[in-house]
């Protein structure tokens, strides 16, 4: 008798507690750990880091309307009711590649421990949240470990460990940290396409002797890619993804892509640029930038990215999914007001060929 399932078992991001990838610091002073937290991300500032702390006001009053307040210089403030909530919170820190959590209030999938005799008792409180430490500080070298911490982690000795003023030795492990957790790419061809303009399907168009779906694909695997094709009918086949996000052209393609593995990056390339070689393939790996929603093509002189030959990062599924739901279904839409990392090429080498005419002067010109 099969067991009944009430919803569908949809594959999850990779996150921690309350972000995909989170470190909290146990055992100082609420000050010592923030001002470590600003010298840390001042070492780190290709990556778009956070702090989450408790307010240490004393009184607040519940607000009736929430404040958001907008300066030129792109800084916003908000004051607002918001109760801690790890799923709100899962969706708020998505934008970032690391949050620095004040673990003095609140617990994280992993730690940093530092050793301040003051603090013994508020350590020995936390044990129990100290579950994956990464590595420890000490506030100068002679502070010894306390003795609880040795009976409970026998090798806590082995474990790497710095002093408090060695800043840039802590921000090179933290990097570590960071680097662990980015995503892996992989490619997908979008496929399947009403292909209007050309009056058959452009993904089975001849300009190398294969189709060029085939031809697409192949060049993502020459590159290393695990790469599938991005389809719209059901299928059971290993190298095909099934739209699920149905009637939303590449835009649902993408979502689809990223609803099936959600911890990877998508390159992503379309059938009707069969002008991308290889060259571009690996300059857009090399400029690749995680830290950044995506890292797309732009032709020299025009004046958006192409959305169809473009890297994708974790990171863009929720905000793809947030234009879903104000009713847009263009890709272009969410990366021109996004951040993104932007590849300039020359526009020759993303031509689309929507047309037979156009077909057939392609296929003159790359022969």
């Amino acid at each position: 008798m099969t067991k009944h399932t009430k919803h569908t078992n949809l594959e999850r991001r990779d996150n921690d507690l309350f972000a995909p990838n989170e470190i909290s610091f146990v055992g100082a002073n609420c000050n010592s750990i923030s001002d470590l937290v600003k010298a840390i991300s001042q070492k780190l500032p290709r990556y778009k880091l956070a702090y989450f702390d408790a307010s240490h006001a004393k009184d607040v009053q519940e607000t009736n309307v929430s404040e958001f307040v907008f300066h030129h210089r792109g800084n916003l403030q908000v004051s607002t009711t918001s109760p801690v909530n790890t799923y709100l919170q899962r969706l708020q820190f998505s934008q970032f590649d690391c949050i620095f959590i004040n673990g003095n209030h609140y617990k994280a999938a992993k730690q940093i421990l530092i050793l301040d005799p003051q603090k013994e008792a508020s350590v020995l409180k936390r044990l129990d949240q100290l579950d994956r430490i990464q590595f420890v500080i000490k506030l100068n070298k002679d502070t010894e470990y306390f003795s609880f911490l040795e009976k409970k982690f026998p090798k806590i000795k082995n474990l790497i460990c710095y002093t408090i003023d060695e800043v840039d030795k802590i921000s090179h492990q933290i990097d570590q940290l960071i680097q662990e957790k980015i995503a892996p790419v992989k490619g997908l061809v979008l496929v399947g396409g009403k292909s209007t303009r050309m009056g058959k399907d452009k993904s089975t168009l001849d300009y190398f002797g294969k189709p060029q779906k085939q031809a697409a694909k192949e060049l993502l695997v020459s590159n290393n890619l695990e790469t599938y094709y991005s389809v719209q009918k059901q299928t059971d086949k290993a190298d095909e993804i099934s739209d699920t996000f149905l009637n939303l052209g590449p835009f649902g393609g993408i979502c689809s892509a990223f609803q099936k593995n959600p911890n990877v990056a998508w390159l992503v390339l379309a059938t009707d640029l069969p002008f991308v070689d290889s060259k571009l393939i690996q300059l857009l790996l090399q400029k690749r930038n995680p830290s950044k929603v995506a890292t797309a093509i732009k032709g020299k002189g025009n004046q958006f990215v192409e959305p169809l030959i473009t890297i994708y990062e974790p990171k863009a599924y929720p905000l793809l999914l947030q234009y879903l739901a104000q009713g847009y279904s263009c890709p272009r839409k969410m990366l021109i007001n996004s951040d993104v990392e932007i590849v300039e090429v020359d526009a020759a080498f993303i031509r689309n060929v929507n047309t037979p005419e156009e077909f057939e002067l392609a296929k003159k010109e790359l022969q």
